[in-house]
């Protein structure tokens, strides 16, 4: 991923954090996500916005958007003014901006774990990630990683405490996914 305007590091907290923001405007669930050498491809079913008399109401259609690098360092300009617009959005088991809050969680772990090519799919609130690492040895593997729909709504509410923007006795910790690491044995590339 490139650093984006603005961005002091590869922040894929606030990349994935205003790519589930645009999901969730757009109604996406189940989504597919992969990152492409000029930003990224995301995919997931719809409910059509349309009246009650319309012929495909309550028909789940399948989305794909390619969205550019410049796409989504607009995404992330205008994240903050939309978060400003609207109510306090508290942390709890039913968010009404699920992916928006999901991706940023996934996003911070992605941070903390210093991965790069990143392909995850969501499932009913889900997630399964596949992550490319290098280290210092040389070595190229993947790590696939699951986060289970209670998992990640542990670490959305778990989130004001980790940034520190409120007090709490025990802040709680983030749960750790079930995971399991791969070495890759074919072709890699970056």
């Amino acid at each position: 991923m490139r650093i984006y305007d603005g961005s002091p590091r590869q922040d894929w907290e606030e990349v994935l954090r205003a790519i589930g923001a645009f999901a969730d405007r757009e109604r996406l669930k189940e989504l597919l996500f992969l990152e492409l050498e000029d930003g990224f491809l995301l995919q997931g079913l719809a409910l059509p916005i349309g009246g009650a008399d319309s012929d495909s109401f309550g028909v789940l259609t399948k989305r794909t958007y390619e969205l550019l690098d410049e796409q989504v360092a607009q995404l992330m300009e205008e994240a903050p003014a939309a978060r400003a617009g609207g109510p306090e959005q508290k942390p709890h088991a039913e968010i009404e901006n699920y992916m928006e809050q999901a991706l940023r969680v996934i996003g911070a772990w992605i941070d903390e774990a210093k991965a790069r090519d990143v392909f995850f799919f969501e499932q009913e609130g889900s997630f399964v990630l596949r992550l490319l690492h290098a280290t210092a040895g040389g070595a190229v593997g993947h790590q696939l990683a699951e986060f289970t729909k209670p998992e990640i709504v542990a670490m959305i509410e778990a989130a004001p405490y980790r940034r520190g923007s409120d007090t709490s006795p025990e802040a709680a910790p983030t749960p750790a996914p079930e995971t399991a690491a791969a070495e890759a044995t074919g072709e890699t590339s970056e």
